[in-house]
């Protein structure tokens, strides 16, 4: 029942919040909409409908608190984040507590995904001291060149339900750093990650406006993005989600020439030659392919294995997805597997499971609902698939891993780049010169070679091709919030 599923955890009521961060100021709406638990259904508790009226509000609260902001010596800046970080560290359970009840991924991994969310603050507090201009040698005599750069002015922010804490500091961390201030559009899933991180923001010292959050519904969804894409004081648009929506909203930023930042969909090879050390093949994929019960945008969604190594991948992968995956709530210590987001990403894993066995694809392991609830899914191992099935052609986001069997690496990278997205790709191999030449001729903007899990703070997160454009995290993804002016001294 799920009364007794909850009996073990409480939402930590110090960092929950249901209104509205406008201007610093907690804002209730006439209207609410439910936050629910995805492995029971049950309602966590309902929050502010934010509309087009609170949008507008809060992009005004940004653009007010801009001039002031972006005045603080780089250092104060700094100092802010690093206090924002270390409050994310002291609230860790309370914050993970918060990612599993909305979002329904092992306790384990929300603190996993609260780790590396703060790591974004440590990192852009200590990147925004090193905002470095130029100076460049003029041509004439009495001349001088120098180069600034200055933060853009307000970024809207609008991030996924399936890592509801970090993708809003990974974007957040940036644009503070550089003297921008944002407006965050949080997933309607899972909201009560953005709203935890505003309470933070605010006992951290971050000043009224410069971090704001308007929660909607999926009916509000609409003309909140109208606001972001068309009110002439949003200069930036950071945008994590389906390539669908991002391609609108690039549509609608276009009328008042918008930056933009679009972390789209994925499709992800994950290549094993037959040189590679197949237990560590094995790892990899079990790691990348079912962290999240598979709902990552650079989790395997494609294997690719060669025929001399084929049955030998996948008789022990069956076994290690057998031995090593447990269902379950989030909440039990047990659990690595936890519910998909809602029964709509069930649905559309079992679409591809069926698609692909109608065509003569093989079930070697999983394969349905699990007994625990709709939204839970069986890790499932497909063999002998095609570049013909569903599962191959887009992404599940879902806890399926089929194989096709290849023959030469040449045939594997046709396969691979065959998407018209390309965000990540990985491969196995102990061949150095073959790791160079799939390493280069993979079409992804980042790639994994003998590892399966490749994100952190350090690293430049972004894709090609439909996947997006920018990105984030690293030295490069301050950059996204920054202009950069040229200043012509004459009459030296």
């Amino acid at each position: 029942p799920a009364a007794t599923r909850r009996s073990s955890w409480a939402l930590p009521a110090a960092l929950v919040r249901r209104g509205g961060l406008v201007g610093g100021r907690w804002v209730e709406t006439p209207a609410a909409f439910p936050v629910r638990d995805p492995a029971s259904g049950d309602e966590l508790g309902r929050v502010a409908d934010c509309g087009a009226a609170e949008a507008r509000a809060a992009v005004r609260a940004a653009h007010e608190a801009g001039a002031a902001w972006s005045r603080l010596t780089a250092k104060e800046r700094s100092a802010l984040l690093r206090r924002w970080y270390e409050l994310m560290i002291e609230r860790k359970k309370d914050l993970a507590t918060i990612i599993t009840a909305e979002n329904g991924k092992p306790l384990k991994e929300a603190e996993g995904e609260v780790l590396y969310s703060a790591s974004f603050l440590e990192w852009f507090a200590e990147e925004a001291r090193r905002v470095y201009g130029d100076v460049i040698p003029a041509s004439a005599k009495d001349r001088r060149i120098l180069v600034l750069k200055q933060p853009v002015g307000v970024a809207a922010i609008i991030t996924p339900w399936n890592f509801p804490s970090a993708m809003i500091t990974r974007k957040v961390g940036a644009a503070l750093a550089a003297g921008c201030t944002v407006v965050v559009k949080p997933a309607e899933d899972t909201p009560l990650s953005a709203l935890a991180l505003g309470e933070l923001a605010n006992q951290a010292g971050i000043p009224a406006g410069v971090y704001n959050v308007v929660p909607c519904s999926r009916q509000q969804a609409p003309a909140v993005g109208e606001v972001f894409c068309s009110d002439p004081l949003v200069a930036k648009i950071s945008f994590t989600g389906s390539t669908a929506t991002g391609k609108m909203l690039l549509k609608h930023a276009a009328g008042t020439v918008k930056r933009v930042s679009m972390e789209l969909g994925g499709h992800a090879p994950f290549i094993v030659f037959d040189s590679a050390n197949v237990d560590r093949a094995v790892a990899g994929a079990l790691a990348s392919k079912y962290r999240n019960s598979g709902q990552t945008c650079v989790c395997a969604n494609r294997f690719l294995v060669q025929k001399g190594i084929h049955d030998k991948f996948v008789e022990k992968f069956a076994k290690a997805i057998e031995r090593e995956l447990r269902v379950g709530s989030g909440f039990d210590a047990k659990t690595t597997q936890g519910p998909l987001i809602n029964e709509k990403a069930v649905e559309k894993v079992e679409r591809h499971i069926n698609d692909a066995v109608s065509q003569g694809a093989s079930i070697v392991t999983g394969g349905k609902r699990h007994s625990l609830g709709k939204n839970f899914f069986e890790p499932t191992l497909l063999s002998n698939v095609t570049t013909k099935m569903l599962c191959t052609q887009e992404e599940t986001f879902g806890p399926l891993a089929p194989v096709i069997k290849f023959e030469t690496e040449a045939e594997a990278i046709a396969i691979a780049n065959a998407a018209d997205v390309g965000l990540a790709g990985y491969f196995y191999s102990e061949d150095p010169a073959q790791i160079w030449r799939v390493a280069e001729q993979l079409e992804v903007g980042m790639v994994g070679v003998n590892e399966g899990i490749i994100s952190s703070a350090e690293c430049p997160f972004g894709g090609v091709k439909q996947s997006g454009l920018g990105r984030e995290g690293s030295k490069y993804g301050i950059d996204e919030y920054l202009e950069i002016k040229y200043v012509c001294f004459g009459g030296m």
